[in-house]
C-alpha cells in the first residue's frame, strides 16, 4: 500500500521545465564558402568536416549560450532575438526578429551570410523554416527555465514542495517532519542499495538532481506535452514498465525508483563499454563524463548510447577522444561525441541542449549542497 501527502493541493498540469529546443533554417541551397572554394552540400557538411580537435571549449562555449536562453540574460534579454554561434558554439551575432516568420528567416540567412563575408564564419548554409542552418541558429524566445524556483523546490527551501509518505516498504518523512526531493532521492537510493536491487554508483544522485530540476522544476504535477510525467518525467509506458498503475504516475516516491530501476538498467548495459574505452581517464573526470552518457541514455536510449562507444561508423569521436582525453573535459567529449553524429542514428542539437541544460542545473545544485555527490571538485 502507498500513500503520500503534500502541502500542495493544487490539480493543474503544468508544463513543468522541459525545455522547447529550436534551432532555426533547414538547408535547401549550399553552402558557399567564405573563401570562395566550392559549395557545401548541406548542413551536415559542416559536421562531416569539423575536425575533432575542434571539440575543445565546446561545452563551456554552449553552456554560456544555453544560460542566456534559460535565464532570459545578456543577448537573451529580449527574447525575439535569434543568436547564432559556429561549430565550436562560439557566440558569433544575434538579429532581431519580429513581424512574419518567411521575413525572419530572410534575415537569418542574410546575417549568416554576413557573417561568412566578414571572416566571422568559415562557411554559412541558407536555411528554410523548421530546420538546420548554418552558423547554427537559435531562438532566444524559449520557456525559462526559472533555475532559482526550481532550485528552492529540489532542496526544500520551498516547503510545499516537500513530501512524506510510503511506497513498496519505503518510508519518508511524516507529517510533522517532511522532507526535500533531495533527501527523498537519496533516502530511496539507499533503500535500494542496500537491499542489493541496484548498483549505481553514488555519483549519479547528481545527475538526478540536474535532471529534476531541468525536466520538471521539481512540481509534482509535471506533465510535458509527449505525455511524461511527474517529477522524473517518465513516459505512461515506463510507468507501466515499473508496475505502477494509473493512480500511482505521479506518486513522487514512486517516480523516483522507478526512475532508479531505469537508470539501473541503463547501467548495466552502458558501465562495461564505458569502462573498455574511458576507464583509464581520471576519476573525476570519468564520473562526471559517465555521468553525462547515463544521462544521454535516459534521453535517447542506452542502445544509441552504446553505439557511440562501439558501432564503427559512429566511434570515431570515442575513440579519438579516448586516446587524447587530455586536451578536453568531460563535458567536452560527452558533447563531442554527439556533435560529430549529428545527423545520424537520429542524433539532433535537442541532445546536445539537454545534457548541457542539466550540466547547467547541476552546477548550480552543486553551489547549494555540500553533500550531494558527484559535484566537481572547488
Amino acid at each position: 500500500m502507498a500513500a503520500e501527502n503534500n502541502r500542495n493541493t493544487e490539480t493543474r498540469h503544468p508544463r513543468g521545465l522541459r525545455l522547447l529546443i529550436a534551432v532555426a533554417a533547414v538547408v535547401v541551397p549550399p553552402a558557399v564558402a567564405a573563401d570562395g572554394t566550392a559549395p557545401l552540400a548541406h548542413w551536415q557538411k559542416v559536421i562531416r568536416q569539423t575536425p575533432y580537435w575542434e571539440s575543445q571549449g565546446v561545452h563551456a562555449n554552449l553552456a554560456t549560450i544555453r544560460r542566456w536562453v534559460l535565464a532570459g540574460e545578456s543577448y537573451c534579454e529580449d527574447e525575439d532575438r535569434h543568436i547564432l554561434f559556429d561549430r565550436r558554439a562560439r557566440f558569433l551575432g544575434y538579429i532581431t526578429t519580429g513581424g512574419d516568420r518567411d521575413g525572419n528567416q530572410s534575415r537569418i540567412n542574410e546575417r549568416r551570410q554576413q557573417l561568412a563575408e566578414t571572416g566571422k564564419a568559415h562557411a554559412w548554409v541558407a536555411g528554410e523554416l523548421g530546420g538546420i542552418g548554418y552558423p547554427f541558429a537559435l531562438s532566444c524566445k524559449q520557456p525559462h527555465a526559472r533555475l532559482a524556483e526550481a532550485l528552492a523546490r529540489y532542496i526544500g527551501d520551498d516547503e510545499e514542495a516537500r513530501l512524506w509518505g510510503t511506497w513498496d516498504g519505503i518510508r519518508i518523512g511524516t507529517r510533522d517532519a517532511q522532507e526535500s526531493l533531495y533527501d527523498a532521492i537519496r533516502q530511496v537510493y539507499e533503500y535500494r542499495r542496500q537491499g542489493g536491487q541496484i548498483s549505481l554508483p553514488d555519483h549519479v544522485l547528481g545527475t538526478l538532481a540536474g535532471k529534476v530540476v531541468i525536466e520538471s522544476g521539481g512540481i509534482r504535477e509535471a506533465h510535458s506535452s509527449m505525455d511524461a510525467r511527474g517529477i522524473m518525467q517518465l513516459s505512461p509506458a515506463a510507468l507501466r514498465d515499473c508496475g505502477l498503475d494509473r493512480s500511482m504516475h505521479f506518486h513522487r516516491i514512486a517516480q523516483i525508483d522507478c526512475a532508479l530501476k531505469l537508470t539501473e538498467q541503463n547501467h548495466r548495459n552502458l558501465e562495461p563499454v564505458f569502462t573498455e574505452h574511458f576507464g583509464h581517464l581520471p576519476q573525476q573526470k570519468a564520473e562526471m563524463l559517465y555521468g553525462m552518457l547515463l544521462l544521454q541514455a535516459y534521453h535517447s536510449g542506452v542502445g544509441r548510447v552504446r553505439a557511440l562507444l562501439t558501432d564503427p561508423s559512429l566511434n570515431g569521436a570515442a575513440r579519438y577522444f579516448a586516446e587524447h582525453h587530455e586536451r578536453f573535459t568531460a563535458g567536452d567529449i560527452a558533447l563531442g561525441m554527439i556533435f560529430h553524429n549529428l545527423g545520424r542514428d537520429r542524433f539532433g542539437f535537442a541532445s546536445l541542449y539537454y545534457v548541457t541544460d542539466v550540466s547547467i542545473a547541476i552546477q548550480e545544485t552543486c553551489a547549494r549542497l555540500v553533500d550531494l555527490p558527484g559535484c566537481p571538485d572547488g
